[in-house]
């Protein structure tokens, strides 16, 4: 299979159609192979137009809803940056061709260890994982000038958010009601806002961001 093809194919149907302007996204993701962060057995799906579970709780979102979450994010050259839930990297690569910094977390410790041999091997000197808790963050490694969760949420992450800089940002995908929004919550003084920006794909929840379930009487 041509992956570089096939790359370039992903970023002109999926990403460049679906109002995804900013170029330096574009060349990130169209140089980021995406089929090196998948199993030996699901590598030929890699730019298939839908999301990919690869492991327990964790998947590629379709690139699309990945490259508009992205865009929404605003990432900045000179931006350090918290990937939580990180699993095999691929975002984590994507982000550190756009900003200063990626301190990636991943809980699963084999997933956190494979992530971070597959991002030396592609020569990311500027990203670093580290095996915690996703929801907990890194608070040592902050305040954070992004946050960026590839994977939808149920609740409001008041842990991550506390992470951020005054004026900072968290993109993810919040799904209530049945229905998943992928959107950014912005950081202003003790406020927090969230903005919804386009109707997501996926239904997967991030382990740990559940809404605890209500018992009905």
């Amino acid at each position: 299979m041509d992956y570089q093809a096939a790359r370039r194919h992903m970023v002109d149907s999926q990403v460049r159609p679906n109002d995804v302007t900013d170029l330096r996204i574009q060349t990130a993701m169209e140089q980021t192979p995406r089929e090196v962060f998948l199993p030996v057995e699901l590598r030929d799906q890699a730019y298939v137009e839908r999301e990919i579970a690869y492991a327990p709780g964790r998947q590629l979102l379709q690139a699309r809803d990945f490259a508009k979450l992205l865009a929404a994010a605003e990432p900045h050259p000179g931006d350090i940056v918290l990937n939580a839930v990180c699993g095999s990297g691929y975002s984590t690569a994507v982000l550190a061709q756009l900003v200063e910094m990626v301190v990636a977390i991943e809980s699963d410790e084999k997933l956190a260890s494979a992530a971070q041999e597959t991002l030396a091997t592609l020569g990311f000197s500027n990203a670093a994982v580290i095996t915690g808790d996703p929801w907990s963050g890194a608070p040592d490694q902050g305040p954070f000038d992004m946050i960026f969760v590839a994977a939808a949420i149920e609740k409001q992450p008041d842990s991550l958010l506390a992470q951020l800089k005054d004026g900072g940002r968290l993109a993810t995908i919040l799904r209530k009601d049945g229905i998943s929004r992928g959107g950014v919550y912005r950081r202003s003084g003790d406020a927090i806002a969230f903005t919804e920006f386009y109707d997501a794909a996926t239904s997967a929840v991030a382990p740990g961001f559940n809404k605890p379930k209500s018992f009905v009487f």
